[in-house]
């Protein structure tokens, strides 16, 4: 079995732990590679690029947050991810550093379990080929440096739903749920529960809300707009800038992300630590 190692070099402590990591798999004659940006903060030889990870690699571990573990997730396509949370919330990197070692054990042992999460895949018109981008969390279309406020038109199975008059719209999983669509006012859903959920960011009418939806729909997102360009972003990612009128389509990717679970954990305990449900908060006064 081999590993495929992925760490936010932007982090000291990532780095520190990545060290660690590499001396106790080296003890235990077990076999890995860094990608090439981690080695080269390392200082290490085993390397390869990240594009050719999945080939190479059983399983992989992220060493860092959330984003590190969604930066992985793309290149692990369906090979499972184990992610160490160095971040401060953690929905998704589910073991601390503490837990590390004993999560790769299990692994080593095919004693893991797995969480299989649905990902979305944008379609988009580039230089007249259609490119399609993955996202395990969402897709948004923002206004961007947009001066003037857009319409974003929504159709569902090419039925119009609405045109939203706001700063963007988020396209999330039921993953991405506690992400961006959170913030914007959106519904946490629990995983697996195979829907979508549309939040508008900022709608200019008190009477657009957030729109859950199955997963099995296809979604068509436009901006209605005189002039401007707007970003396309998958889980954080500017992928394209969208001319007016320019459609994507939004529909669930054949492709699954696994996640190596923690079994300490269930989703709860999850909401509780988290999101502090359930916790007073003293003012302090």
């Amino acid at each position: 079995m081999k590993f495929a190692i992925v760490v936010n070099v932007n982090r000291n402590e990532a780095i520190e732990l990545a060290r660690k990591l590499a001396a106790w798999m080296e003890k235990r004659n077990l076999d890995y590679v860094f990608d090439a940006t981690s080695a080269a903060k390392l200082g290490v030889e085993h390397l390869a690029e990240i594009e050719e990870l999945n080939k190479l690699c059983d399983v992989f571990i992220s060493l860092g947050g959330d984003g590190t573990l969604l930066f992985t997730s793309h290149y692990s396509v369906t090979k499972p991810v184990i992610g160490i949370n160095l971040g401060h919330l953690g929905f998704l990197a589910e073991f601390s550093r503490e837990e590390m070692f004993g999560a790769i054990e299990k692994v080593l042992e095919g004693t893991y379990t797995i969480h299989d999460r649905t990902q979305l895949e944008a379609q988009v018109a580039v230089d007249k080929k259609v490119k399609r981008f993955t996202a395990l969390n969402d897709v948004v279309v923002e206004k961007g440096a947009y001066p003037r406020i857009p319409a974003f038109i929504i159709k569902l199975d090419g039925e119009q739903l609405s045109a939203y008059r706001a700063d963007g719209i988020i396209i999330a999983t039921s993953t991405g749920s506690t992400a961006y669509s959170l913030s914007a006012g959106g519904p946490v859903i629990a995983p697996k529960s195979n829907v979508f959920v549309i939040t508008p960011i900022c709608p200019h009418m008190l009477t657009v809300r957030p729109l859950v939806i199955s997963d099995e729909k296809i979604i068509e997102v436009s901006v209605d707009a005189p002039d401007g360009a707007f970003p396309l972003n998958c889980d954080g990612h500017v992928r394209k800038m969208l001319m007016p009128g320019e459609v994507i389509t939004v529909k669930k990717s054949r492709e699954i992300i696994n996640l190596v679970a923690n079994e300490k954990r269930n989703y709860c305990e999850i909401l509780r630590s988290k999101l502090l449900w359930g916790r007073e908060h003293k003012s302090g006064i």
